[in-house]
């Protein structure tokens, strides 16, 4: 593979994390609206959103086993435009059916898309030889931006879901489609793939769930902070810290910015001090994030804190799938989807959780749930070595000295 192949393989990649973030974003943003074009009521809402998790959970299952007879690349060609196509057919529907079979397919496409994106990205991240991957996942994080700033435009035009959906599917399959010519899994400079030149030991260590257990409860924990802000935040700002309908707005955006801006030079920080003291760094972060939220006494501070939490949550996940790639170099694309799995399951546990404890106790108490699971993370720490100068085990890589 040529330094030029790396950096379109690499360009093409963050073109999927970032039309994959436009989509997700417009999806969860227009949930009220989908709620009302349907008729879904209150109580089979939740019905709905839970299953898109844990579709996406079997969607990364499959494509677990789909990838032992085809490149990741080949299901992420396909998944992408899947998963815009599932959208435009929410948007598009009008009988209760429709928006279930919509949902269906989007949440199986996410899981096969997530996995396979993020093999990829383990991938070419050990033919660079150097930390990238959280570069691809702050692609994600802008397209989220890009998607929320779409359906709040769509919501203040009142425009319906389906002219809101179909310009932005217009343009991006076309580009996921012609990007995907240029995926890549990356090979080394001596031309063998990336995740099988390695040495004896690494390679020689089987997948194993207990080996990977660490990396899947902080990427459980992880998610579970993530869906605290993304579910709670506008309710705590407001019912909690007194907040104004349209200030309890704010602190979502806001930890979308910070996170993009966190992982935007979290591989620099990766580079200068490796990835076992960034993750600890953004735990402690994120967890005094968390305290910030519990004890503000108004909504400026509960902001504060909800700032913090973007910049101390944003790094522990991209460098969660590079941790498994490197525990697991000759069988990568397996523990990466396995544990794939586990951001839905924090994702469906996280919002349940904080919003039970808020109803039988207090908000303010639960938010320090989702603290100790942070700070959890520093127990498991170690999971996250070797530094990224011994990717692939006790020798360093060799690098590819002028890839961008």
């Amino acid at each position: 593979m040529t330094d030029a192949g790396l950096r379109h393989g690499r360009a093409s990649l963050g073109l999927s994390f970032g039309v994959q973030g436009v989509a997700f974003a417009l999806l969860v943003t227009r949930i009220p609206a989908i709620q009302d074009q349907y008729g879904i009521s209150d109580g089979l809402l939740p019905v709905f959103l839970a299953a898109v998790p844990i579709l996406a959970g079997a969607g990364s299952v499959v494509t677990e086993k789909v990838v032992a007879r085809v490149r990741p690349s080949v299901v992420l060609r396909w998944a992408q435009p899947l998963v815009l196509l599932a959208l435009l057919g929410v948007g598009a529907g009008r009988e209760l059916w429709h928006v279930a079979v919509a949902l269906g397919a989007f949440g199986l496409a996410v899981g096969a898309l997530d996995a396979s994106m993020n093999m990829l990205g383990v991938s070419l991240q050990r033919a660079y030889g150097r930390p990238i991957m959280t570069g691809f996942h702050a692609a994600f994080s802008l397209g989220g931006i890009a998607g929320a700033t779409l359906a709040w435009a769509g919501a203040r035009w009142e425009l319906s879901l389906l002219a809101s959906y179909l310009p932005v599917v217009a343009v991006l399959l076309p580009a996921a489609l012609i990007g995907s010519r240029w995926y890549t899994e990356g090979k080394l400079p001596d031309g063998t793939e990336a995740g099988t030149d390695v040495d004896s030991g690494s390679a020689g260590r089987a997948l194993s769930f207990k080996l990977l257990l660490p990396l899947c409860l902080i990427m459980t924990f992880a998610y579970i902070g993530d869906s605290t802000v993304s579910n709670w935040s506008a309710k705590y700002l407001q019912d909690v810290l007194g907040s104004s309908e349209q200030l309890a707005t704010v602190p979502y955006n806001v930890y979308m910015v910070t996170t993009l801006l966190g992982r935007a030079v979290g591989d620099l920080g990766v580079r200068r001090f490796g990835a076992v003291a960034v993750v600890r760094g953004g735990s402690l972060l994120a967890a005094g994030g968390f305290a910030v939220v519990a004890v503000a006494p108004g909504a400026w501070v509960g902001m504060l804190g909800f700032t913090m939490l973007g910049f101390g949550l944003c790094v522990i996940v991209p460098q969660t799938f590079a941790a498994a790639g490197r525990m697991f170099p000759g069988d990568s694309d397996a523990a990466v989807a396995r544990l794939n799995i586990f951001n839905y399951v924090g994702f469906l546990v996280g919002s349940p959780l904080v919003g039970a404890l808020g109803d039988a106790w207090s908000y303010r108490g639960a938010m320090l749930v989702p603290m100790v699971l942070v700070l959890a993370t520093l127990v498991y720490a170690r999971a996250f070595g070797p530094e990224p100068a011994r990717y692939g085990g006790g020798h360093e890589r060799p690098r590819t000295a002028d890839v961008g």
